[in-house]
C-alpha cells in the first residue's frame, strides 16, 4: 500500500482574465497538480494561489510558502506545479525559490519538467543554483528591505508573519473577524486579572483554538497581549519605533 507524502499545491495566473482560461487557468492547472501528485504518491493538502505576474517577487501566496513559519518538513515535503514558469518567468528568481525551498528540506516539482537526480545536467544545475540563488538573495534583501522599511515609516503592512485578528488583503492589514473576537476576549480578561494560563483554559472551554486548530498556548497569549500597540492602531517592523498604521485597529472602543 503507497504510503502518500503531504504536499501544497501552487497555482499562478496572471490576470483574472486567465484565471477562467480553459488553457492556462486555475482549473486547469488544479487538475494538472492533482494527477501528478496522485501518480507520484503525494497527497495536496493545502493549495496557494497567487493572481499577478511571474516576474513579479512579492505574491503572498507564495510568500506564505517561501517565509511562512507553517510552511515546512515535516509536515510538508514538496510543492508542486503545473509549470516552472508558474513560480517564476524571471530565471534568478526562480533559482531563488528554489534554493530557498531546498533549505526548508521541501522539493519544488512541476508537472510539465523534470530532471534525474545523479545526473551530469543535476549536477551542473545544482552548481548553478547556488551561485545564482545567492546572487539574488543579495538583490533581494537590498530592494524588499529598502521597500518594506519605507513602507514600514509610514504605517503600511511591510511583510513577514501576520499579527493575530488579521488578514492580508491587497498588501494591507485587514481585520479578520473569525480571529478579532478572541484578541478582543484575551485582552479583557487579561484586564479583569485573568492569569494567561487561566485565559488559555477560557479559551479552550469557550471553543476558540489557533490558525492551526489547536489549543492556545501562554506563550500564543503572552505575544498577542505584548502587541498590544498593533492592536490599537500602531504599526512596527523590525527595529523601527512604532508609527500610527494604517490598519484599523481592533480595540477601539474596547475598555482594556
Amino acid at each position: 500500500m503507497m504510503t502518500f507524502k503531504n504536499a501544497i499545491g501552487y497555482i499562478r495566473v496572471s490576470t483574472e482574465r486567465q484565471a477562467d482560461d480553459d488553457k492556462y487557468g486555475i482549473e486547469v492547472q488544479k487538475q494538472a497538480i492533482l494527477l501528478y501528485a496522485n501518480d507520484n504518491g503525494y497527497n495536496i493538502v493545502d493549495w496557494k494561489v497567487d493572481e499577478i505576474s511571474g516576474t513579479k517577487d512579492d505574491r503572498p501566496g507564495l510568500n506564505e510558502i517561501l517565509y511562512g513559519d507553517d510552511v515546512s518538513n515535516p509536515p510538508y515535503e514538496a510543492v508542486i506545479v503545473f509549470k516552472n514558469d508558474r513560480v517564476a518567468r524571471d530565471t534568478k528568481l526562480y533559482f531563488y525559490y528554489l534554493y530557498v525551498l531546498e533549505k526548508k528540506n521541501i522539493k519544488l516539482l512541476s508537472t510539465q519538467e523534470s530532471f534525474t537526480e545523479g545526473s551530469e545536467f543535476a549536477n551542473i544545475y545544482r552548481a548553478l543554483l547556488q551561485f545564482v540563488a545567492e546572487q539574488e538573495r543579495k538583490n533581494i534583501a537590498l530592494r524588499t528591505g529598502k521597500g518594506r522599511s519605507i513602507k514600514a515609516s509610514c504605517g503600511g503592512y511591510s511583510g513577514g508573519r501576520r499579527p493575530y485578528g488579521y488578514k492580508v488583503v491587497d498588501g494591507v492589514l485587514t481585520i479578520d473577524e473569525q480571529e478579532a473576537p478572541i484578541v478582543k476576549f484575551i485582552f479583557e480578561k487579561h484586564e479583569d486579572g485573568v492569569s494567561m494560563l487561566g485565559i488559555t483554559e477560557l479559551l479552550e472551554k469557550a471553543g476558540y483554538q489557533t490558525r492551526s486548530g489547536k489549543r492556545f498556548q501562554v506563550s500564543t497569549i503572552k505575544s498577542i497581549l505584548g502587541n498590544r500597540p498593533l492592536y490599537e492602531g500602531m504599526y512596527k517592523y523590525g527595529n523601527m519605533n512604532w508609527v500610527k498604521g494604517v490598519h484599523e485597529p481592533i480595540l477601539k472602543g474596547v475598555e482594556v
